[in-house]
């Protein structure tokens, strides 16, 4: 083959990429902006401009020239360096994924999908699944039709995992989720069967929250991310968005009475920053400058809330510093007693409040419905008693009604599949990190001072500066010298809440 021809190839390859990274970050400023106080009376010029920009985006991302270019590129893989070998291979992934769908199909399941957002907004109101019933059949089966279409091997639910989660299959999930359900669910029932009171209020009185505020950049300064190159706002759902290693935004919400909340939520999008802010900057001109996947994002979320931030350790260096900001609030409140009550296990209906331990819980109940509705083995009219069935037996706990159950998550109506998965494979990941770096360093006794310095330079080194260079089965591997082990998870909570519950 023709080098010249390579090498022209490549240069329009690189020149596609640079537009589109621009595309999105003008898109993503948009978003930003309309998240963090732009005026409401605005949303249809922004709508409007983000609308021209996707068609752009689209028109980059398919047309002939990029197709020539991408099938003369993928028969010369190993003449590329290694970013531009998985970013060739990473647009033509993307390029079949749009490819294979007639147009006229994908612009009707979009509609769809709006619609069925709406409807599902409206059912969730008033509480009415059968108003939303024939919307979630019409996704189902549009999903379905489109797997056949970009061609699946073995379960049709692997195609819509890899999505989210590449490399990931159901026979890998399934392993997961059962040893999560045979050691998470009689953890929760020993905890429920003790019944020790675990006081709270000290976390519910009034909380000013322009010193919450304080607290969350205390808390980022301490986590070492760098607010010179990034941004802490206030939105109405804490987010994380990586525009750039040089322009790291993050968002967290602040509840008068409620200390945890604003400082966890600070703590997870933190995390996520931490990881978009430290990729190698090799990277940076590419579309890999972002994290492999939905998991290992919400794996670097998870260790710093949880594993670091939840910690006893922890707890015993930050309660001086929340005193001095709050000292009527918390003057009688010890370290025993505000870790406990930043612990506290208890069975919750809405997913997005649950606690540490009970959350994977309610990933798991959605998993196996996303399963059974996809091989047919779940009707989607049988979905509110299916449900409670199912949080009744992981969680002890039974919604009154449809909005309380099975109609608290938007995903469904926008055709996500696939995704929930990724939130209890953060946490699993987070542990499994967890553990080995704890062969390397103190982890506790960094906590104890506040010293973040070499967890997150450990993990700048292990995670970070690989963005999407590697793949999350990769990436877990050559940290952990194992893949994803769901053991970790389960001896993690085993130890954590036995102590929090004395059991």
């Amino acid at each position: 083959m023709n080098t010249d021809q390579i090498k022209d190839a490549l240069h329009r390859f690189d020149e596609a990429q640079g537009k589109i990274k621009a595309l999105n970050y003008a898109m993503s400023m948009l978003f930003w902006d309309a998240s963090t106080g732009a005026p409401k009376s605005g949303a249809d010029a922004r709508s409007k401009s983000i609308g021209t920009m996707s068609g752009f985006l689209y028109q980059l991302t398919v047309n002939d020239q990029l197709d020539q270019d991408l099938i003369l590129l993928m028969a010369n893989l190993e003449s590329l360096d290694e970013i531009r070998r998985v970013s060739v291979s990473e647009a033509k992934k993307e390029y079949d994924k749009l490819t294979k769908i007639p147009m006229h199909e994908f612009q009707a399941y979009n509609e769809l999908i709006s619609k069925s957002s709406m409807v599902w907004e409206e059912a969730k109101a008033q509480s009415d699944f059968k108003m939303f019933e024939p919307y979630l059949e019409k996704v189902i089966n549009t999903l379905l039709k489109f797997a056949d279409y970009r061609g699946f091997e073995g379960h049709p639910y692997n195609l819509y995992i890899d999505d989210f989660e590449p490399g990931m299959s159901v026979d890998q999930l399934n392993v997961f989720f059962d040893e999560l359900r045979a050691r998470v669910v009689p953890l929760l029932k020993k905890i429920s069967d003790k019944q020790l009171e675990i006081q709270t209020d000290f976390i519910n009185k009034s909380y000013p929250t322009h010193l919450q505020d304080q607290v969350s950049r205390q808390l980022l300064d301490l986590m070492k991310f760098d607010l010179d190159r990034g941004m802490l706002k206030e939105s109405v759902h804490p987010f994380t968005m990586g525009v750039d290693i040089d322009d790291v935004r993050l968002t967290t919400h602040y509840y008068e009475n409620d200390l945890a909340s604003a400082m966890l939520s600070t703590a997870h999008e933190g995390g996520h920053a931490i990881y978009e802010q430290n990729i190698d900057r090799k990277l940076q001109p590419t579309l890999l400058a972002t994290g492999t996947s939905n998991g290992i994002h919400e794996s670097q979320s998870r260790i710093y809330e949880n594993n670091f931030c939840k910690s006893k350790a922890f707890v015993s260096y930050f309660l001086p510093y929340l005193k001095s900001v709050f000292p009527e609030q918390l003057e009688a409140i010890d370290v025993e007693t505000f870790y406990r009550g930043l612990n506290k296990v208890e069975p919750s209906f809405i997913r997005i409040e649950a606690d540490e331990l009970t959350y994977s819980l309610h990933i798991m109940i959605r998993y196996e419905i996303e399963l059974g509705l996809i091989d047919g083995t779940i009707k989607v009219g049988e979905l509110p008693s299916v449900w409670n069935q199912k949080v009744k037996d992981y969680l002890g706990i039974v919604p009154k009604n449809d909005a309380e159950g099975v109609l608290q998550d938007v995903h469904w109506s926008e055709g996500l599949f696939g995704y929930f998965p990724t939130y209890a494979l953060g946490s699993a990941y987070a542990a499994q990190i967890a553990h080995y770096m704890g062969k390397e360093i103190d982890i506790e006794a960094c906590l104890s001072r506040g010293d973040f310095e070499p967890l997150t330079k450990w993990l700048n080194n292990k995670v970070h500066q690989y963005g999407a260079l590697k793949k999350p089965n990769e990436l877990i591997e050559l940290i952990t010298g194992e893949r994803l082990n769901s053991k970790y998870y389960c001896d993690y909570l085993e130890e954590k809440f036995s102590k929090v519950y004395e059991l």
